[in-house]
């Protein structure tokens, strides 16, 4: 007997999956480590103003990286403290970041370990 005007499928038993094996044969890997989050140091008279001026270091860095990655890859690779890091999208469609570093460092001896000057 329809006590009610609209009809609603009962609810039946929904067992948990249990595949035999798994869909992927081996677990995602991260593609953006360290080393490829930095593509290369930016060797411009813009950016050798800013090594002098400003205690900053600008990179090329991976389209996909953010702020955060960039900020623990320069500090894994140079072994050294930033402040902050800013980041623009050139019109070429390549990730700039302007990293400035700590007021214990030198942008310019970082420079010439890196190998910019």
């Amino acid at each position: 007997i329809h006590t009610k005007v609209h009809f609603s499928r009962p609810k039946t038993l929904s067992l948990e999956r249990k595949p035999k094996y798994s869909r992927k044969s081996t677990p995602k890997k991260n593609s953006l480590d360290k080393f490829s989050v930095i593509k290369y140091p930016l060797t411009t008279e813009s950016s050798m103003k800013l090594i002098e001026d400003s205690n900053t270091l600008v990179f090329i860095v991976d389209i996909k990286s953010n702020k955060r990655q960039i900020k623990a890859s320069v500090k894994d690779l140079y072994n050294i403290e930033c402040d902050k890091v800013n980041t623009l999208i050139t019109p070429r469609g390549m990730k700039k970041a302007y990293v400035r570093l700590s007021k214990d460092f030198d942008a310019l001896d970082v420079a010439n370990r890196v190998g910019v000057i």
